[in-house]
């Protein structure tokens, strides 16, 4: 019998990060947890990313996860924003990596073609396919929707990157 392996994905935000847990046992899927990190934003950035840290930190330690899968950052057209989600992702990437897990990493319509078929659609379809892929999922906002959607993606492809770890290994 294969054995069940645990995958935190991660929807990294500076305001918010999402958290989602999922349990898979070949092709079959299981919530285990889902929430919210949320940051103080009338503290200095540094703080900000404490709080993230240590959240982050603590969930990891609580949940257990064999592996973790994170969303890669969009470039838009503030600058700021998105050197900000930068240093946010950089912690989404850091903590589960401290923690001796392999860290994936997705494009945001690699997640989305992963978990509602296409790679372009809105938050209400990823809660939707979300929540039908996991039916007994709880999570209290879109970006714990979005950080499931990230873990569900992984372990579609988990396979296919251990594979390539793999053959990179051997050569």
């Amino acid at each position: 019998m294969a054995e069940a392996i645990r995958i935190i994905g991660i929807d990294p935000g500076l305001q918010r990060t999402g958290w989602g847990v999922i349990e898979t046992i070949g092709t079959s899927l299981k919530f285990v947890g889902a929430g919210t990190l949320r940051s103080d934003a009338r503290t200095e950035l540094a703080s900000r990313l404490c709080q993230l840290h240590d959240g982050l930190s603590e969930i990891i330690h609580a949940m257990m996860p064999n592996e973790a899968a994170v969303e890669q950052t969009f470039v838009n057209k503030d600058a700021v924003a998105t050197l900000k989600l930068g240093q946010a992702r950089g912690i989404a990437l850091l903590v589960p990596a401290r923690a001796g897990l392999q860290v994936a990493e997705y494009a945001p319509n690699a997640v989305k073609k992963s978990v509602i078929g296409v790679g372009h659609g809105d938050k209400a379809q990823i809660r939707m396919m979300v929540s039908m892929l996991l039916p007994k999922a709880k999570f209290d906002s879109d970006d714990a929707a979005d950080a499931l959607a990230i873990a569900i993606c992984h372990a579609h492809h988990r396979g296919a990157i251990a594979l390539q770890r793999r053959i990179a290994g051997a050569g």
